[in-house]
């Protein structure tokens, strides 16, 4: 975090900042001012102190510097200085110290083994790198040895030695079989970390005849191994016969059964041991044991917890890890190892050392002339090392003097320096675990100073901080002053950070804050100055965020991400799907602001962020989408506490697809009655997984749960395993009883049968029991069996019956049905109403009233009275049947009734019927009647002719139902001016027995009006209107006036025609022409008027046109005639092509591309003879036509005799010997379907471009043809 010093003045609008560092300067990384400064040497890249080399490769030493000047190069050797120049093989690379050894040219690499050192050189000093130390790498091999077979007891403890060659580097361990597969270790057999193998007890399995240690060198990549060592593990029945037969070559581990045993440590020896580390290295401790059974292995530290983030265990525990080790580290660690028979410890102290490090490594210094500054170098260690100080590379105590500077243990102190001073120090911190060396160079420069920053414009977002940079070098340190806006006003804190490297901070900038800021530098060699400009802009925002959508499976959604933004910076909208991209589908549309999803199925839940990017800013908002979906079926049904009537069914609910689950829907199959179809048992709530079903017996029940959620019902479950009850009597009779006679004799008795379900068990019957109401007999009854009625004979008509149906099965009866009132059989009813009235309402409607029939004459239910009514011819004839009859029911006991629907002016007849259940009774007497006379309708017809100048004939049909006698029709008519207003009416009565009538003393030339009704004695009906117009006396009137232009304005293709007129309705027309064509006859055209507009508009003119327009009646009298003009073309739609470069430059090529085509022909021609294609022309009839060759498809050439024939136009021959017409001849039979081309009625082409017909050939002088310019176009085209 870099310092900084901020300034709060309260009321003060200006403040003044002075940037000034107290410290040394530091020269920034910039890369133009490092070019320029003269800088003393550093040592940027150097080769390890601990350098071994492959000896099979170059040996590279690197040493990389910089400086100004570059630095020159040097090194050392063993102390000595190192000619290169006197080893051929030793090479340094260009402007480089790093050297490079040639070893694969003869050298050899033990021969360049010992300490190098390197020294970076300029005017300004000597940088010097560390001591690197070059050691090949060594990889040797194990000496020869011979190693007998081990065979050893079952359960002893076994050390296979490996004992590597010392390699440089160490080598890594492996043991391997013969066929180089790692041997398995676990915490009985392990590898420690000398290499050998330890075994805490052998067992059987350890038995084999290779155990091969492998050393890998890894820099010189070989492996090297060790001779294979044979273990044979024996039990003590098996060891006597082995000790005879192998007592002189094989080794022994013991000669006593190996029991059970406590554990004791194979490594470290004793009970207590010491281990030095470094500070920074990684602590390895050990402890592996023998025992039986195989003990574990458990580590503490006495007095202290074990590091938790640096602590490791590893070999199955026999290895204590701790890595990055510290002084903290130092204590006392204890291992146990425990098994059951008791366990075994050892004490390891731990001691940490520590070569040189450093607290405060030097840094360079940058100093002007006259100024103090100090080197510091403070390193710590175990032991502490000692410091000493070089300067370019010599001890300090042998430089030469210089009274600025003073030593003082690990610090320089530099007082007043002058300008010769600049020289690179060296810090060497040592002690007996290594050493560090650290340059640090004082540079003492005098410079102006310098703004180092190009960067002029700075754009921040508005209420956030914004810094404004300004990085500056000089010596001595320049001060820093800022300036804001034109009048160069400097800027006081009031709301400034200014830091310490010469960066302005506004803490919060604001719109107001956007302008000209300057910032200076200062010293006393000079000034510099940069100007920079801040824009504050408007904040980047999300108006519309996306939303939390919840979708159905499969359905679709949008997210809306609406902004709002500066209009000086442009946005990115990205859209994210959990942080991370979205899925390369094409369900995925992303329109911009708006993200759409398609067929969304459960990968498509997550969280999506609309990211919104500009230069400046970045701003975001998610949402969740979640998918939801009708659960999925349940799962595991089971059925327990299975009795006769009941059972439980639990079940595991299946997922709810992120909609809880409201109820879960039992359903039932009765695979014995109803395979196949399922039934609602009951319904629980979502949060049961149990639920107890009352059951019936003898059905074979199966189960299913569909689980039921916001969504809809989800898919029903698997079906649980089927569960028969017991059979039981009935638990219910049929329903549905009923008794109704068919014939006037008999009683049918009829029942709903129980289903299946509701038998309770096998053999279902019924026992049908009735007997007549009211007479006190006994029940009869029968037992029936597959039938759903019965049938009783011999029954009176319609009298009522008690009925009873019980139903049975093979365990017993139902419960006692109900009684059910049935009734024997219907007869016709026996009378007819009598006493039958009617009251005429209306001219359409009746009212009907009679006496009922006796109840006993019914015998059967009544339903009602059937009137029957309709027209009668003659009222006075009372035996003429009526022509039309109409039937009205009206339901139940009625006595009255109305009769709607009837026509005025009608005689009517009437009779009454009683109905039952079998039918009609006998008819009542006939009743007539008559409605009175009611208005006419609209007379039917009505038509206006012979129009006169002053008369109009009216003709008409009489109405087509009067409803009534006509007495007289009613002509109403009124006259219409030219602005629609009606004149005073005038009325006319005309006898009932006419059928025309003509009115007279009319107005020419007026359009009229006309209301035409009829009557009867009742009033006037409805009536017709219509609409005529006098005729005009041509002979005697003076023509009207017609319409007269008033304006005409144009444009470039249109003209509205305006003019004035307030006469009559008159027809006229426009006529306009060009004036260019007028002398044509057929050049006007006609647009004719016939409403009351006082414009019109000409369309399609061709602008910058002159035309003449006239008003002309119907005999093409001309009334008024004008001239305009169309506005002018726009310019950019005509373009003179003649006037145009390409054009000209175009025209040009043709022209020269003509000419050296006519010298070529020429020459061509001037050739004479004939040639072969001369003598092919002679074979055929035509002696025009000329074919090109067949070799090499060139035009054959004639001979000079024929140089006289024409030129043919069109010449250019196809390949099918055919000659094509000219382009110019504008023939629309060339695209067209055979000889008759057509076009559609908007102008295409039928058939175009197919179906082409081949023409005759025509004769035609191809080849002959010399190029032409029209030719030549044509190519171009």
């Amino acid at each position: 975090m870099q310092e900084k010093k901020s300034l709060f003045a309260s009321g003060a609008s200006l403040v003044l900042c002075l940037c000034q560092v107290i410290t040394s300067l530091e020269v920034p990384l910039d890369p133009k001012l490092l070019e320029q400064l003269p800088q003393p040497p550093t040592i940027t890249h150097q080769s390890p102190k601990n350098y071994i080399v492959d000896p099979r490769e170059n040996i590279i030493i690197q040493c990389e510097a910089k400086g100004k000047p570059h630095p020159t190069f040097s090194w050392t050797r063993n102390g000595t200085h190192f000619d290169i120049d006197k080893d051929p093989l030793v090479t340094m690379k260009p402007k480089s110290g790093t050297l490079e050894i040639n070893i694969m040219n003869g050298g050899r690499a033990e021969a360049y083994e010992g300490e190098y050192q390197c020294m970076a050189s300029n005017d300004r000093g000597v940088s010097i790198s560390n001591n690197i130390f070059i050691r090949q790498s060594r990889a040797p091999l194990w000496t020869k040895e011979k190693i007998e077979p081990i065979v050893i007891q079952h359960g002893l403890p076994l050390v296979l030695p490996c004992r590597p060659p010392k390699g440089l580097p160490a080598p890594v361990i492996l043991w391997m079989d013969n066929i180089f597969q790692r041997l398995p270790q676990n915490k009985r057999v392990s590898q420690g970390l000398n290499g050998d193998l330890y075994f805490s007890n052998v067992q059987p399995e350890d038995t084999r005849d290779f155990y091969i240690c492998f050393a890998r060198f890894n820099l010189t990549q070989t492996i090297h191994q060790k001779q294979p060592i044979s273990v044979k593990v024996l039990s003590m029945d098996s060891l006597n016969d082995t000790i005879a037969a192998n007592l002189s070559d094989t080794d022994f581990y013991s000669d006593s059964p190996a029991g059970e045993r406590r554990p004791h440590l194979l490594v470290p020896r004793g009970t207590s041991s010491n281990k030095t580390v470094l500070r920074g290295e990684v602590l390895l401790l050990e402890c592996i044991a023998e025992g039986l059974p195989t003990p574990e292995i458990h580590w503490s530290k006495v007095a202290a917890e074990f590091p938790a983030d640096r602590v490791f265990y590893e070999n199955f525990n026999k290895t204590l890890k701790i890595v990055d080790v510290s002084e903290a580290d130092t204590g006392v660690y204890r291992c146990h190892a425990i098994n059951v028979l008791g366990s075994s410890h050892h004490t390891i102290t731990v001691t940490v050392k520590a070569a040189p490090y450093w607290i405060t490594a030097p840094r360079n210094l940058v100093l002007s002339p006259g100024e103090d500054g100090t080197l510091i170098c403070r390193a710590s260690g175990n032991p502490t090392p000692s410091i000493t100080w070089q300067i370019n590379g010599v001890s300090i105590d042998l430089a030469p003097t210089d009274p600025s500077r003073r030593v003082d243990g690990d610090t320089v102190i530099f007082a007043k320096v002058q300008a010769r001073a600049s020289a690179v120090y060296q810090c060497n911190a040592t002690n007996q675990y290594g050493y560090l060396l650290s340059n640090a160079f004082v540079n003492v420069l005098a410079e102006r100073p310098r703004i180092l920053s190009s960067k002029k414009l700075y754009q921040v977002i508005a209420d956030r901080p914004a810094l404004l940079h300004c990085p500056f070098f000089g010596s001595p340190v320049p001060e820093i002053e800022w300036f804001r806006g034109v009048q160069a006003s400097i800027l006081h804190g009031n709301g400034y950070v200014f830091h310490d490297n010469g960066t302005l901070e506004l803490p919060v900038a604001q719109k107001d804050s956007s302008g000209t800021y300057t910032c200076i530098a200062r010293n006393k060699l000079g000034t510099d100055q940069k100007t920079i400009e801040l824009e504050v802009k408007e904040p980047t925002m999300i108006i519309t965020q996306p939303e939390y959508r919840v979708v159905q499976r499969y359905g679709s959604v949008r997210f809306e991400c609406n902004i709002k933004h500066d209009p000086t910076l442009v946005p990115l909208i990205m859209w994210l799907k959990d942080s991370g991209d979205l899925p390369d589908d094409k369900r995925f549309t992303v329109m911009w602001d708006r993200l759409s999803i398609r067929n969304v199925t459960d990968i498509d839940e997550g969280t999506y962020t609309c990211v919104v990017n500009t230069t400046l800013d970045t701003v975001s908002a998610s949402a969740v989408l979640t998918v939801v979906d009708r659960p999925n079926p349940p799962s595991d049904l089971e059925l327990t506490d299975r009795l006769d009537r009941s059972v439980q069914l639990s079940w595991v609910p299946g997922d709810d697809n992120n909609s809880p689950i409201t109820t879960f829907i039992i359903e039932y199959e009765d695979a014995m009655h109803e395979p196949g179809v399922w039934h609602t048992q009951t319904q629980v709530q979502g949060i049961q997984t149990t639920a107890t079903l009352t059951l019936s017996p003898y059905v074979n029940y199966s189960f299913r749960v569909i689980a039921v959620n916001e969504i809809g019902r989800g898919d029903p479950s698997e079906p649980s395993e089927q569960y028969m009850t017991k059979a039981a009597e009935p638990d219910r009779n049929p329903s549905g009883v009923k008794g109704i006679g068919t014939e006037a004799d008999n009683l049918v008795i009829t029942w709903e049968p129980l289903k299946g379900f509701y038998a309770n068990g096998p053999g279902v019957e019924y026992k049908v029991s009735w007997r007549q109401k009211d007479i006190g007999d006994d029940f009869v009854s029968v037992t029936v069996a597959n039938v759903s009625k019965h049938i009783v004979s011999g029954t009176p008509t319609f009298v009522p019956y008690e009925i009873k149906v019980q139903a049975l099965n093979v365990v017993g009866y139902a419960p006692e049905p109900p009684i059910v009132i049935g009734h024997s059989g219907e007869d016709f009813p026996m009378t007819a109403p009598s006493n039958v009235e009617v009251e005429v309402v209306n001219t359409t409607l009746a009212k009907i009233q009679w006496d009922p029939v006796p109840v006993r004459t019914v015998r059967g239910h009544l339903q009602g009275y059937k009137v029957y009514y309709g027209r009668s011819q003659n009222r006075t004839n009372k035996n003429h049947h009526h022509v039309e009859s109409k039937a009205l029911t009206f339901s139940g006991n009625r006595t009255h009734g109305m009769i709607p629907g009837l026509h005025p002016n009608t005689h009517y007849i009437l009779h009454i019927r009683a109905v039952n259940g079998k039918g009609e009774g006998p008819s009542s007497s006939n009743k007539y009647f008559e409605t009175p006379e009611g208005v006419p309708n609209a007379p039917s017809m009505l038509d206006i002719t012979d129009p006169t100048i002053d008369s109009l004939t009216l003709v008409w049909h009489p109405p087509t139902h009067p409803n009534g006698v006509l007495t007289h029709y009613t002509l109403k008519y009124q006259s219409i001016n030219s602005t629609h207003e009606l004149g005073p009416p005038i009325e006319v009565t005309i006898p009932a027995n006419e059928s025309s009538y003509l009115i007279k003393n009319l107005n020419q030339g007026t359009r009229y009006k006309f209301y035409f009704y009829a009557h009867t004695a009742v009033g006037p009906g409805s009536q017709l209107t219509q609409e005529a117009i006098t005729a005009m006396d041509e002979g005697k009137m003076v023509r009207p006036i017609l319409p007269n232009i008033k304006n005409i304005t144009s444009s470039e293709s249109h003209a509205t025609i305006i003019w004035d007129y307030d006469g009559p309705d008159v027809k006229f027309c426009i006529e306009y022409v060009d004036l260019k064509i007028i002398v044509v006859k057929e050049g006007w055209k006609k647009e004719c008027i016939n409403d009351t507009r006082n414009h019109f508009v000409l369309k399609g003119l061709t602008p910058g046109t002159s035309y003449r327009v006239r008003v002309v009646d119907d005999h093409n009298a001309i009334v008024s005639s004008e001239d305009f003009q169309t506005g002018p073309a726009m310019a950019s739609q005509q373009v003179d092509i003649a006037t145009q470069g390409w054009f000209i430059g175009l025209m040009c090529a043709v022209a020269l591309l003509i000419l050296v085509l006519l010298i070529v022909c020429f020459i061509r021609r001037n050739k004479g003879g004939k040639y072969p294609v001369k003598e092919k022309e002679d074979a055929h009839a035509d002696p025009e036509i000329q074919p090109m060759k067949e070799d090499d498809g060139t035009f054959g050439e004639y001979s000079d005799a024929e140089d006289h024939k024409p030129l043919k136009k069109g010449s250019r021959t196809p390949s099918d010997r055919t000659v094509k017409k000219d382009d110019s001849d504008d023939s629309l039979v060339d695209y067209g379907e055979g000889v008759n081309g057509q076009f559609n009625e908007d102008g295409s082409f039928i058939g175009q471009y197919s179906g082409k017909k081949e023409k005759e050939p025509v004769e035609g002088n191809e080849s002959s043809e010399a190029p032409s310019p029209v030719n030549a176009m044509n190519s171009f085209v």
